[in-house]
Formats: structure tokens, C-alpha cells, sequence
């Protein structure tokens, strides 16, 4: 596999927000969405082997494999090799492609109206304030998921000024705040990695 980074920190974002996690994260995406803050094109080339034996010295059973889209890549195999060795999988998707359904917990967050996986356990979708974002939560709702979350779009990327920046992510939290207090089968999800400035 193609591997953009490995690293140890506390999940930022969703039903596991708070957990310490190994973060693999694969190179590549099919998707090129404005918003994104992730880079992930680069990469090496790493073995499973290599792939257990970078992670096996933190102490976390809790595996993150993000991108990227993961499903580019990712094996059932590789999965099957993660259980042996104790891990709970965790992964992360844009909904395009298959997952393996061997993942223990499948986070999807849509950028698309399609969701490919057959299993989905949480949806975290973006809240854009755009005026599109209550038909985009009554298209997810259908989907069933064990839970599903809404986080407020940071538009700093497509937005580098920091003041006109700052007040659209105030305005987008306010209004995402409003919206699940309406909405209550939706919760909140925070970056908050990005909070505590952690990776």
C-alpha cells in the first residue's frame, strides 16, 4: 500500500472524538473537494509487515486508516492481518468505494449524494451553510447508521482571509447549532484537533 503518513494522537472528530488512535493514512483520493485540509498525495510504498511493525509500538488497540479515500486501497487482508495482531479498525471514507466488511467501524463522510459501502456506522457529514444543508441531511437520514453527526464546514481553506474566515465559521457553527437543536437525530462533531492544535 501507498502510505502518506502513520502517527499517534487523540481522534479529533466523531462518534470516537477523545480516543487515543494510530492514524494510517493512505495516499490518494478520487474526489479534488475545495474544502480539503488534508494533504495526502505523496507517499511510500509499505508492506503490511512494514505497516504492524511501525505501528506496534504505541500503546493504542484503536487503528484509524484514513486518506485520502482508504477504499482505493485498503484489503480485507490487511484487516484480517490488523485483528491478528489485536486492533479494532477504524475507517474513514468518503463513500465511493467498497470497504471491506471486515472494518470494525465504518465512518463515512459524504462529499457525494452516492454511498457506495454496504455498511455505514456513522455518517459525519459537513454542515456548509449553504442553504442546501437541510435536503443533505434528509437525503443521509435514509441511509441506516448507528449514528450520525454534523461538522461545520472550515471554510479557512478556500477562505485565507483570517477575519472574513473567522466570521463565516462562526456564522456556519452558529447555524449548524441551530439546525441540530431542530434536528436532534443529528449531534455535533467538532475538529477538535484543531482545537487543541494536535495532528
Amino acid at each position: 500500500m501507498r502510505i502518506n503518513e502513520i502517527f499517534y494522537s487523540l481522534q479529533g472528530e466523531g462518534r470516537f472524538t477523545g480516543h487515543p488512535a494510530v492514524f494510517i493514512r493512505l495516499s490518494g483520493c478520487n474526489l479534488t473537494c475545495p474544502f480539503c485540509d488534508t494533504s495526502h498525495q505523496e507517499g511510500r510504498e509499505m508492506t503490511a509487515e512494514e505497516i504492524l511493525e511501525e505501528i506496534k509500538g504505541y500503546p493504542s488497540r484503536h487503528v484509524v486508516i484514513t486518506g485520502g479515500e482508504p477504499g482505493l486501497q485498503l484489503t480485507g487482508e490487511f484487516v484480517d492481518r490488523l485483528h491478528e495482531e489485536g486492533y479494532f479498525v477504524q475507517v474513514e471514507t468518503n463513500g465511493t468505494t467498497e470497504i471491506p466488511l471486515n472494518v470494525d467501524w465504518i465512518t463515512c463522510s459524504p462529499k457525494t449524494h452516492d454511498v457506495i459501502p454496504a455498511r455505514v456506522d456513522e455518517i459525519k457529514l459537513l454542515f456548509m451553510n449553504d442553504g442546501h444543508d437541510e435536503s443533505r441531511a434528509r437525503h443521509y437520514e435514509a441511509i441506516p447508521a448507528t449514528c450520525r453527526s454534523l461538522q461545520p464546514c472550515d471554510h479557512s481553506i478556500a477562505e485565507p482571509a483570517p477575519a472574513s474566515c473567522r466570521r463565516r465559521n462562526a456564522a456556519t457553527l452558529t447555524a449548524c447549532i441551530e439546525f441540530i437543536k431542530a434536528h436532534p437525530s443529528w449531534t455535533l462533531s467538532l475538529q477538535t484537533h484543531k482545537l487543541l492544535d494536535i495532528r
